[in-house]
């Protein structure tokens, strides 16, 4: 009686799990090349591929460059997609767009050397249970922190994904520290990984909350867990500011 009671509400336990699991987040970096103009670039993000998104239903596209005088230049693009599906039937989207391909012409038909950057490189990111939506940020958040935690190896990344899982998100909320999206790298570089973004006000606020969630008791507690040593290797962080039409 007990496992037939038992067996069902697993089974729902488990679907709600996987069904929680479903936005994908498309980062894209932009390496610009020395001594070329980005205008290009930010005028077709602006007039034509954002607002084309939009019309996919696919809201809160972010655009940022990095914050600082860092070289060379870089142009992060994230865009949130409800599911695998949606970014797989995007691109064929696009070119069924007929306002976006006119309002795109001046991008897709640019000479190479108009073009600010030689390639782009592209991580898909899957949400997990623990933050399974993107949150936009308030409107006075001007610094935006994109850390990715590399793992030595994919059980290491599965243990550390269990620690945010598990107990690291009440954490961020509780130091200040508000976080726009949370995933684990599904495709890109420096596999195997996970990514995530915070935003804050400023440094000060920014460096406020870390010193907040260092110091707060269930972090203590939780690093002397035996299950999430050595789960991470090295930490990737890129501080950020929104560019004018960005939508996060």
């Amino acid at each position: 009686m007990y496992i037939r009671l038992f067996l069902p509400a697993l089974l729902l336990l488990l679907f709600q799990s996987l069904t929680a699991q479903k936005e994908v987040y498309e980062l894209r970096t932009y390496e610009l090349e020395f001594f070329r103009s980005a205008d290009v670039l930010h005028k077709y993000f602006e007039a034509a591929l954002i607002p084309a998104l939009n019309r996919q239903g696919i809201r809160h596209v972010g655009v940022f460059e990095v914050a600082g005088e860092a070289l060379p230049k870089k142009i992060y693009l994230l865009v949130p997609y409800g599911d695998m599906q949606a970014f797989l039937d995007s691109q064929q989207n696009l070119l069924k767009d007929e306002a976006y391909l006119d309002t795109a012409t001046p991008y897709l038909e640019a000479p190479e050397t108009a073009i600010p950057y030689n390639e782009y490189t592209t991580n898909l990111i899957r949400s997990t249970y623990g933050f399974p939506n993107l949150v936009k940020p308030d409107a006075d958040a001007q610094l935006f922190e994109l850390r990715i935690y590399h793992s030595h190896n994919e059980d290491g990344l599965r243990r550390k994904v269990k620690m945010f899982n598990d107990a690291e998100f009440p954490i961020f909320e509780d130091a200040g520290l508000p976080m726009v999206f949370f995933g684990v790298d599904i495709a890109g570089n420096h596999m195997p990984c996970l990514t995530y973004m915070l935003a804050s006000k400023d440094k000060e606020a920014n460096a406020k909350g870390w010193s907040a969630f260092i110091e707060h008791p269930e972090w203590k507690r939780i690093t002397e867990i035996e299950e999430y040593a050595n789960s991470m290797n090295d930490i990737t962080r890129v501080f950020l500011k929104r560019l004018p039409y960005s939508q996060l």
